[in-house]
Order: structure tokens, then C-alpha cells, then sequence
């Protein structure tokens, strides 16, 4: 049996002065198509979890972010993939977000984030975010 090609992630929780949290809606076609996220994105080799996730909001949001401490990993297995979320707290810096990759971006307040509708994979980080408010 061949084993599933497995992706590590770099997710941001990015929290602005305001203590809003920054999610993006996925393009409508391809996986959770639609659906809202925290942004991030794979990282490559020879990158740190860090450098994956400021890099990837820069190309992704147009942002500059600090990357804080680690919040909760997750494994979660598609058919297909098995996929390892790591996700720290980020503070937002500087510059406007822009959904460069995305169909749109959005602050939200913790209590506002049932009205948005996330893959499956992101419940684990909600919960987390929940106890440490």
C-alpha cells in the first residue's frame, strides 16, 4: 500500500489592535471551494513554520505580519492527502489586506465566527482560539 502524499501547512491566526481576526474566503472552484479559512499556505523546504507563514500572507494578503507563538497542530487526512495544519498567533503590522488569492478577506470578532462556514480541518483551531480569549 503507497502511502498518501502528505502536506504541511503554515496557518496564521492574525489578530489586528482591535483583537479581530483575519479569514479569507476560498476560490469558488477546487477544494472547500467557497468555504472561509485562516490563510496560510505550504511550506517548502529548507523553511521554518515562521518564514512559511510571513511569507505566504505577504503573497497571499499583501500584509506584513509578526509571527507569535504556536497555537495548535492538527492532522487531518483527506482521501487523498493527509495534511499537517501548524498555527501560530500573528499580529497584523502593516498594510491593507488584499484577497490577492482569495475571493475576499475579512475581520471578524471570535463570537461573529459561527456565521462563517469552514473546512472541517479548521474546527480544532476555532476551539483553540475560543479558550485562549
Amino acid at each position: 500500500m503507497h502511502s498518501l502524499p502528505h502536506k504541511r501547512i503554515g496557518v496564521a491566526v492574525i489578530k489586528n489592535l482591535q483583537g479581530q481576526i483575519l479569514i479569507d474566503r476560498r476560490l469558488s472552484q477546487g477544494l472547500h471551494g467557497g468555504l472561509w479559512e485562516f490563510p496560510g499556505g505550504k511550506i517548502e523546504s529548507g523553511e521554518t513554520v515562521e518564514q512559511c507563514i510571513k511569507r505566504e500572507i505577504a503573497e497571499e494578503l499583501g500584509i506584513d505580519i509578526e509571527v507569535g507563538s504556536h497555537l495548535i497542530t492538527i492532522d487531518h487526512a483527506y482521501s487523498d492527502f493527509l495534511v499537517t495544519l501548524i498555527v501560530h498567533h500573528c499580529y497584523h503590522r502593516s498594510g491593507i489586506p488584499q484577497p490577492l488569492e482569495c475571493e475576499e478577506v475579512r475581520w471578524i470578532s471570535i463570537t461573529e465566527i459561527d456565521q462563517f462556514s469552514f473546512p472541517e480541518a479548521n474546527f480544532k483551531i476555532i476551539d483553540a482560539l475560543r479558550q485562549t480569549i
